[in-house]
């Protein structure tokens, strides 16, 4: 089973940078999007032998999700249950009889970090939510988490410790998160490779100079860690701030 999360930057600008192409190289099972930044009908999203799932947020042009599947879902769950939370279209789950497969575009804390307290009641809820479906049966779950979790995940650690996403308190909510019974699929099979990231800003040349941080993610129940296959960060794929993560599962 092959998996693909994309963080796409806003679909509709992807599409026109090579997103279809990539889409259909990469012929996964499940295909996850965040940040779609559309409302549905504003863009033909059909994809042959896929059905697609899309949360889209009330704000127009803002956050938003989708899942390509190929398989029939028993039930699909948009947001986490929790009016507070679920009002920007960041949240997906599709349930199977063995496993569920979720896809989330966490809030950013913000420049300034003035969304810094809204996050942690988010991770909270989320973390919550998660448990809730892993007592039922495991949980693949994907997407811009935006946090890079230790040191070795993004380039410049020391300068961005006061910085949104990497934070002490957004990375102790993601150690929360992985405690809770979760495994980072990617350090699990590569604890120490270092200069691999997911996200790069537009400025300074930071793609170019490789100055990123890793920031995408997939989690997948720590019962399942085993059939973990592969964890890949597809840096040569372009069409977005973000690149490509995927995850090949038993």
């Amino acid at each position: 089973m092959k998996l693909v999360s994309w963080n796409v930057n806003g679909f509709r600008a992807c599409v026109g940078k090579g997103f279809w192409d990539y889409f259909r190289n990469a012929e996964a099972d499940f295909f996850c999007l965040q940040e779609t930044k559309m409302q549905p009908g504003q863009a033909d999203m059909e994809a042959e032998g896929y059905h697609l799932y899309m949360n889209s947020a009330e704000k127009k042009g803002y956050s938003g999700t989708a899942i390509f599947a190929k398989k029939t879902p028993m039930a699909v769950t948009y947001g986490i249950g929790e009016e507070e939370h679920d009002h920007e279209g960041r949240v997906i789950t599709l349930e199977y009889p063995e496993y569920y497969v979720a896809t989330v575009y966490t809030p950013n804390s913000q420049r300034g970090l003035t969304r810094l307290d809204y996050r942690m009641t988010w991770e909270d809820s989320w973390r919550k939510y998660l448990s809730g479906l892993d007592e039922k049966k495991p949980v693949i779950v994907c997407g811009d988490m935006n946090v890079a979790h230790k040191e070795i995940d993004l380039k410049n650690p020391k300068s961005n410790t006061q910085n949104a996403g990497f934070t002490i308190q957004e990375r102790e909510k993601m150690t929360a998160l992985l405690e809770a019974g979760f495994v980072d699929t990617f350090r699990y099979l590569y604890p120490d490779r270092k200069d691999i990231y997911s996200w790069w800003s537009y400025m300074f040349h930071a793609r170019e100079n490789n100055a990123g941080w890793r920031i995408d993610y997939f989690l997948c129940s720590e019962r399942v860690k085993e059939k973990i296959r592969e964890a890949t960060i597809e840096t040569e794929v372009f069409g977005s701030d973000h690149c490509p993560v995927t995850l090949e599962m038993e």
